[in-house]
């Protein structure tokens, strides 16, 4: 009889980032990197700015959370995904 290993919380976060890595490319092609090269029909904001209202809205939407539209992970993955778009940004 084996005995499986339980993971780390290295492994955990492996996996995390590894989950969230996923999300963003796929996001990114589904979206057309539009947060990078907006088409800036309505807004003229600069790409930090854009971000950081997407980011306020995903937190909205967490503290008056309707589970109807999103669940509290997929809020929280979202929000993971846009603070690294803003600090890859911010690097430039």
């Amino acid at each position: 009889m084996s005995k499986t290993k339980e993971k780390t919380t290295a492994d955990k976060i492996k996996i995390a980032i590894k989950d969230i890595e996923n999300l963003l490319l796929t996001k990114n092609g589904q979206y057309g990197d539009s947060v990078f090269t907006p088409i800036r029909i309505f807004s003229k904001v600069d790409q930090n700015e854009q971000i950081r209202v997407r980011i306020d809205d995903k937190l909205n939407r967490l503290v008056h959370g309707n589970d109807s539209i999103e669940q509290d992970i997929d809020i929280v993955q979202d929000l993971i995904g846009y603070l690294i778009l803003l600090y890859i940004k911010m690097q430039d």
